[in-house]
């Protein structure tokens, strides 16, 4: 199994043209990926650099007609004209998709920065070997105070999610809303986290749960122990505050980690202002 996590500022490049195209070119080039996620996609938002107002979901879906895709919308505001402007996360999945959640992180007020509302988008896939939880996420780069308790959410979406799979729910009839399906403990987060290796809220993400649930995992510390975090902002752009370092993870729960064969950053791609992050588990 091949996932690509990336952030990819709606498409918009080094060269400060957005380029949908070249996205899914590039994350093709990269692997023969499984499942692509992605942060930072737009739906009718010219106000952002370089866009038309383009719908990148439609555009991004037509040049991956492979993929199904799940759209979790964090923005969702009036453009003035009578249609709405969205902003979020987009997962596009080859495997099959068994249910999607899209949770809304916290936003506590922090008057201070600037900042928007967040979203994790959860896809309960199957895999080679079973089923699991795939999420993405973008959790907020100005506000430290949002982004712990972003963090602090995740880590209970997480427990939620295990209580789930150790006491599964009464079923309804298949076909109705009331018919239980998997949500296993068995999970990979990624995304853009904004905050770097040494942070608290990395070691808030991966520090240990109570009894049956399985602790987050940072998949490079398995697939390159003792080494550095790879960058994946700031190698081509100089309007970080500091550059380059690493804010784009992939967790994986404890029981997944001997399936972790190799985890990269595309380090060559400037399609984004951000590096594309792949992770390969065995089946």
């Amino acid at each position: 199994m091949k996932l690509i996590t990336w952030n990819i500022q709606w498409g918009r490049g080094i060269d400060l043209k957005v380029d949908l195209a070249r996205i899914a070119r590039t994350a093709r080039e990269i692997a023969d990926f499984d499942v692509l996620c992605l942060q930072e996609v737009a739906v009718n938002f010219p106000g952002l650099a370089g866009s038309r107002g383009e719908d990148q979901v439609e555009e991004l879906s037509r040049v991956l007609p492979r993929y199904s895709a799940h759209y979790g919308i964090a923005t969702d505001v009036d453009d003035g004209h009578g249609r709405r402007s969205r902003f979020g996360n987009l997962i596009f999945s080859r495997l099959p998709v068994i249910q999607v959640f899209r949770h809304l992180l916290p936003w506590p007020p922090d008057p201070k920065v600037p900042s928007m509302q967040r979203i994790a988008v959860e896809a309960v896939v199957q895999a080679g070997w079973g089923s699991l939880r795939l999420l993405t996420t973008h959790l907020e780069y100005y506000s430290a105070l949002q982004r712990m308790a972003q963090v602090e959410a995740l880590r209970c979406l997480h427990d939620e999610a295990c209580g789930h799979a150790a006491l599964p729910r009464l079923s309804g009839d298949p076909g109705e809303p009331f018919a239980a399906l998997p949500r296993p403990a068995s999970a990979i987060l990624t995304g853009d986290f904004n905050f770097k290796p040494d942070a608290p809220e990395h070691q808030r993400m991966t520090s240990a749960f109570g009894a049956a649930v399985p602790r987050l995992v940072d998949a490079w510390e398995i697939a390159h122990p003792k080494q550095p975090h790879a960058h994946t902002v700031g190698l081509y752009e100089n309007g970080w505050a500091e550059h380059p370092y690493c804010c784009d993870f992939v967790f994986v729960t404890e029981d997944l980690a001997p399936r972790v064969r190799e985890v990269t950053v595309d380090a060559q791609t400037q399609a984004s202002d951000h590096q594309p992050v792949l992770i390969e588990l065995a089946d």
